[in-house]
């Protein structure tokens, strides 16, 4: 653990989105395996999809090979398509995908995502939905390895820029290029109680 980041804000579990496929740049595996291996080096748990393909299985299994703690939560269809990981610590069976999101909210302390897709980007936009509303004050963290996040980083500004968010919100996001940086993000992000969201009435 980097000497500026205090065990006492270090999360105990740790929330990783991330693709079930491998992508087109096989930079991403080598982060996704150094992101399991930071996980089991500092004794974090790692929650995510409970998926043994793409990249989220290339975070469990580095994490379970250094023997960190690992939670799958999948819903009962996705394990039915052979799509789970057989080897997790424990593994948590919803019926919906909407569950899903809510199980591994309520059992992480932070959020990290690495490069994905559609179901990524539905995960990281729903958690950052609930803390713009006030639910919740947990860190969320972007890992931009080679630039790939770059767009999804120009869209927020957009939003913020057209009105339509405020410019605190994108002080709920804090994004990284490299894993060592991850754990000194986490500890910065603010957690202080969130203003209510501005409204336009008509």
């Amino acid at each position: 653990m980097p000497e500026s980041v205090p065990s006492s804000v270090v999360p105990s579990s740790l929330c990783v989105f991330c693709g079930a496929r491998f992508g087109a740049d096989p930079a991403m595996r080598e982060v996704a395996a150094r992101l399991g291996d930071l996980l089991a080096r500092e004794g974090i748990t790692l929650v995510y999809g409970g998926g043994g393909v793409g990249l989220m299985g290339v975070v469990a299994n580095a994490a379970l090979g250094g023997g960190a703690k690992v939670v799958g939560v999948i819903p009962r269809f996705l394990l039915q398509r052979e799509a789970g990981h057989p080897a997790l610590s424990e593994v948590v069976v919803v019926d919906t995908m909407h569950e899903r999101k809510l199980a591994m909210f309520e059992r992480s302390e932070a959020f990290v995502v690495l490069p994905g897709g559609i179901g990524t980007l539905e995960e990281f936009f729903e958690v950052l939905s609930w803390r713009t509303l006030g639910l919740h004050t947990k860190p969320i963290v972007i890992v931009d390895r080679n630039g790939y996040w770059q767009p999804l980083a120009a869209l927020l500004r957009g939003v913020v820029d057209g009105g339509f968010a405020e410019p605190g919100h994108l002080d709920h996001v804090a994004f990284v290029s490299d894993l060592d940086q991850l754990l000194p993000a986490i500890a910065a992000m603010p957690r202080g109680p969130i203003e209510h969201k501005k409204l336009d009435k008509v």
